[in-house]
C-alpha cells in the first residue's frame, strides 16, 4: 500500500493585482515518480512552484508535507524541509569550484577539510550516475556538468522532493539524457520530482504523472501511460488543435543583408557566410562554439577587425554610426532577461527601448502614443498580462520573450538576428513564433541561432554548424546526407567542405 505524498498542495491560490496566477490549484508530489507540470507560458506554473520553494506566500490554501500542515514563509524553510529547486538559469558562484559551490551556506565547523570535501562530492555524484571533477572551476564548466552542479547542491542538502524548471532548454541532446538517466536513479532511491517542460517528448518519455495547468487552474491530471500522442497533450493544454507544423515555401533571395568574409576574431577561424532578404540561414552548434561571438560581432557588441563583416551593404563601423531605429538591425538576444529587457522597468519603458525613434517629436516622446500602440500588440502576441504598467520581471519567461518579440517585428527589420527565439515557449507560442519569423523572411533576411535541430530543420533555407570556432559546412536543408551528419558535425567528428549555396 502506497505511504502519503511527499508533498500534498489544497487550494492554492494566488494573485497579482488583478490577475490570478493560480487557482484553487491541487496537486500531489508522490515518493519515487515524476510529475510533469504543463501549461502554456503565463498559465501559473512557475507562480505555483515559487510558492511551494518558499520564494512567495500564496493567498489562500495549505501546503501539506507527508500529510502535516507547514508553511514556507522562505526559502530556508523550504529547503530544510526538503524541496529544492534546480533554476533554468543557474545559481552558481562561476570563480569558485564544483566542491565550494556544493558546500556553499552550509554550516559544518571552523576548518575545511578539502580532500574530504572532494570525497563527498564524488561520491554523491556517483551515486547518480554523475561524473564531475570537485576541483573544476564553474566558469569551465559546460552547461550540462553546471546543472549537475545544482543539482548535488541540493542532494547535499538532502532535498527529497526536487523541482526541474525548463532543466533541458539549456542541453544538448546528450546531455538531456543524462539528466533523464540521473532523474531516473533519484526516484528509484525514492525521491519525488515535478518536471516543468514544454517539450513534450520528453514528458511522455520520462513522466509517471501529468497535470495541466491553463489560466491558473489545474484543467487535466493524468497517468502518463494513458496518454496516446503529443498532440493530445498539446490540444488539453491549450484547448485547441496545435501540430507545432509550419509550411516553408521557398522564396527568391534578393539583396545581401549579411557578408561575412574569414572572420577570425574573439575565437573564431575563418568563418564565411552570406545572407539575404527571403531566406533564412540556421546556425547550430553546441553552445561555447563560436555562435555567441560571431552574433555579438554581428550585433555591434563585439568589434570586428578589418572589414570582415559588412551588414545592409555598409562596412560594420559605417553601420552602426548610421543605422536607425527601424528597416535595419533587430537583434533578438538569448538572454531575455539581462540583455533583451530591464527587469525593473515597465512593459511600456521596455517597448521603448528600441522603439523610441518612432515616438519622438522634438524633444518630446509621444507615451500616449506608444502605449496605444504597445498594447495592440500585446493584444495581438497574446502577452500576459496585457498591463503596460507590469515590470517585466512579473512576467513568465515565455511572456516576455513574446513581448521582445513583439517589440523587435514592429521595427520592421530588413536583418533579423533570432538567439534561441522559441527558448522557454509553449507549444503554441513556438508555432506562432515559427509562422512569425517565416513571415518576416518576406522583407528580411534572417541569421537563426538556435539549439532546438528540429527548428532549425523546420525553418532554415540553409543550415551551418559551428564547432570550435568554424563554420564546419553551410548547406541547403533539403541536403538529407549532411542533414543526418549534423550531430557528428556538431560533435566534431565528421567535416564537410563548405558549398557553394
Amino acid at each position: 500500500m502506497a505511504g502519503p505524498p511527499l508533498i500534498r498542495l489544497a487550494g492554492i491560490c494566488k494573485s497579482f493585482g488583478k490577475v490570478h496566477a493560480n487557482r484553487d490549484v491541487s496537486l500531489t508530489v508522490a515518493e519515487g515518480k515524476i510529475l510533469a507540470l504543463l501549461g502554456e507560458n503565463g498559465a501559473g506554473k512557475s507562480t505555483l512552484m515559487a510558492i511551494l520553494a518558499g520564494q512567495i506566500q500564496p493567498d489562500s490554501g495549505d501546503i501539506f508535507l507527508r500529510e502535516k500542515k507547514v508553511q514556507f514563509t522562505s526559502t530556508e524553510k523550504a529547503i530544510k524541509a526538503g524541496i529544492g529547486m534546480v533554476y533554468q538559469h543557474f545559481k552558481l558562484v562561476e570563480a569558485m569550484t564544483v566542491a565550494e559551490n556544493v558546500f556553499l551556506g552550509q554550516s559544518g565547523g571552523w576548518w575545511l577539510n578539502w580532500a574530504k570535501m572532494h570525497r563527498q562530492v564524488v561520491d554523491l555524484a556517483e551515486q547518480y550516475g554523475m561524473k564531475i571533477n570537485p576541483a573544476a572551476r564553474i566558469r569551465d564548466l559546460s552547461m550540462g556538468e553546471k546543472q549537475q552542479v545544482e543539482i548535488l547542491k541540493l542532494l547535499h542538502r538532502k532535498s527529497t522532493v526536487l523541482i526541474f524548471d525548463e532543466p533541458t532548454a539549456v542541453l544538448t541532446p546528450a546531455e538531456a539524457e543524462n539528466l533523464f538517466a540521473t532523474m531516473k536513479l533519484m526516484v528509484g532511491k525514492g525521491k519525488g520530482i515535478v518536471f516543468i517542460s514544454h517539450k513534450l517528448e520528453e514528458v511522455m518519455a520520462i513522466a509517471d504523472t501529468i497535470a495541466i495547468l491553463r489560466r491558473g487552474e489545474v484543467v487535466a491530471g493524468m497517468a502518463a501511460a494513458e496518454v496516446t500522442s503529443t498532440a493530445e497533450l498539446a490540444e488539453c493544454m491549450v484547448g485547441r488543435e496545435v501540430l507545432l507544423q509550419v509550411d516553408r515555401l521557398p522564396l527568391e533571395p534578393r539583396q545581401m543583408v549579411l557578408k561575412v568574409t574569414d572572420l577570425g576574431d574573439y575565437g573564431l577561424r575563418g568563418v564565411n557566410l552570406e545572407l539575404r532578404q527571403g531566406e533564412i540561414v540556421g546556425l547550430v552548434g553546441v553552445a561555447g562554439n563560436g555562435q555567441k561571438q560571431l552574433v555579438e560581432m554581428v550585433c555591434g557588441l563585439r568589434r570586428p577587425t578589418g572589414n570582415s563583416l559588412r551588414i545592409l551593404g555598409l562596412e560594420w563601423a559605417r553601420f552602426f554610426r548610421s543605422a536607425g531605429w527601424d528597416k535595419a538591425l533587430a537583434y533578438i538576444p538569448e538572454d531575455r532577461q539581462g540583455l533583451a529587457t530591464c527587469p525593473g522597468l515597465s512593459l511600456i519603458d521596455n517597448f521603448l527601448l528600441t522603439t523610441r525613434g518612432g515616438f519622438v517629436r522634438g524633444p518630446w516622446l509621444l507615451r500616449q502614443q506608444a502605449g496605444i500602440k504597445a498594447l495592440r500588440l500585446m493584444q495581438e502576441f497574446d502577452i500576459r498580462p496585457p498591463d503596460l504598467g507590469a515590470f517585466a520581471w512579473q512576467l513568465s519567461g515565455g511572456n516576455l520573450q513574446k513581448m521582445v518579440l513583439a517589440r523587435e517585428f514592429y521595427r520592421k527589420p530588413r536583418l533579423i538576428v533570432a538567439e534561441q527565439p522559441t527558448q522557454g515557449l509553449d507549444i503554441a507560442a513556438t508555432e506562432d513564433v515559427w509562422k512569425l519569423l517565416l513571415e518576416a523572411r518576406e522583407a528580411a533576411g534572417i541569421l537563426l541561432v538556435t539549439g532546438d535541430l528540429a527548428e532549425a530543420i523546420a525553418l532554415a533555407d540553409r543550415i551551418g554548424v559551428m564547432y570550435n570556432g568554424e563554420m564546419v559546412d553551410l548547406f541547403a536543408v533539403d541536403d538529407a546526407e549532411k542533414v543526418a551528419l549534423i550531430p557528428q558535425m556538431m560533435a566534431g567528428l565528421a567535416s564537410g567542405e563548405p558549398s557553394a549555396v
